[in-house]
């Protein structure tokens, strides 16, 4: 399966100009790193780097509220700073899966323009 495909991106590129193989090289699969980074590139990346902030204060406060939790004497403490654990990690599980979102939808862009690209070279494959 390997060869096949490096054998259909060779093709491709064959097709391509100089400029467009350029930019058909740039949208190769990325790895988690490059992944978690690129949500902060582009249009909205500012939107990005709000919500890890914000995550990263819930879940401080979670951290905040586990230790007021296994410091507390009384059932009500222990009850209130136990939810409050909860619905702060809760809250920052949210915004990670805001991310991770993001991250998908960068992918799958990608892709996309992987395919037009293909697209538009088989056409003027056949065209000519």
């Amino acid at each position: 399966m390997k060869t096949k495909m490096s054998e259909i991106d060779e093709l491709i590129k064959e097709t391509l100009s100089e400029e467009e193989a350029k930019f058909y090289d740039e949208l190769e699969e990325q790895n988690l790193i490059n992944m978690i980074f690129g949500i902060f590139k582009g249009k909205n990346s500012w939107i990005n780097i709000v919500t890890s902030i914000v995550q990263v204060l819930w879940f401080a406060l979670f951290i905040y509220c586990a230790i007021q939790f296994f410091n507390a004497e009384e059932t009500n403490e222990l009850i209130r700073w136990g939810l409050y654990g909860v619905l702060s990690i809760m809250a920052s599980s949210l915004l990670k899966l805001f991310s991770w979102m993001q991250m998908d939808k960068k992918a799958l862009i990608r892709e996309i323009k992987r395919l037009e690209i293909q697209v538009s070279s088989l056409s003027n494959k056949i065209s000519e």
